[in-house]
């Protein structure tokens, strides 16, 4: 009897451990079916897609940064020249904003095997690959040229005239980046153009006013 008690408990423990092992492997399956369901490889392939671009996210970086440069550049002309703190302070934080914008977008360039415009594709007489000459707000050389020698109340005014007529080149770039673009942090930033280039538009708008 005590033989046949303990192969019988034997054989009850052999089957125990098999259930435990064989619903263990069900728990296993069933884990990774819920994360299949709550964003665990799904995540995956929608990271792997997320970073999707398309011929319009190219354009507009390629655009944006010559755009940007010729932006830059008529702001730092601002700190010698301009006579209004306002002005000058307007200047300031058009350097701040668009330069950091203009290393995100080189570096999507760069990340995407896409063309980096080169210096000296800033002015709309130079505008190689960018093909924006005479349109979307880029200056001629010849405003430049007049915008480089004025000084005082009269470079205030050329100036605010001048980047009013720029931001709006640059709204209308971005607004058709957020239409057409399929690349999220460009159409992100598009919007961030929109919304701050706007504001800064209707305060030139007031400086030019007088108010």
């Amino acid at each position: 009897m005590t033989t046949r008690t303990l192969t019988r408990r034997a054989a009850l423990l052999a089957v125990t451990v098999t259930a435990s092992l064989t619903l263990a492997a069900c728990g296993g399956s069933d884990d990774g079916a819920a994360r299949k369901e709550h964003g665990g490889p799904a995540r995956t392939t929608a990271s792997a897609t997320a970073g999707a671009h398309n011929a319009q996210d190219v354009s507009f970086a390629q655009g944006m940064i010559p755009h940007h440069r010729q932006a830059l550049e008529m702001a730092k002309l601002a700190d010698g020249r301009a006579s209004s703190p306002r002005v000058k302070d307007l200047a300031a934080r058009i350097e701040k904003a668009q330069d950091p914008e203009i290393r995100t977008m080189t570096g999507w360039l760069t990340a995407w095997g896409e063309e980096v415009p080169k210096a000296g594709t800033d002015h709309s007489g130079h505008a190689g690959m960018s093909g924006m000459a005479g349109m979307n707000g880029m200056m001629s050389d010849d405003d430049m040229a007049a915008l480089k020698k004025a000084g005082g109340a009269d470079f205030d005014r050329r100036f605010l005239s001048l980047m009013a007529e720029h931001h709006r080149g640059a709204v209308e770039m971005a607004g058709t980046e957020q239409a057409e673009g399929a690349y999220g942090p460009a159409r992100t930033m598009a919007g961030d153009i929109v919304r701050s280039q706007n504001a800064e538009i209707k305060e030139m708008e007031r400086l030019l006013g007088g108010s």
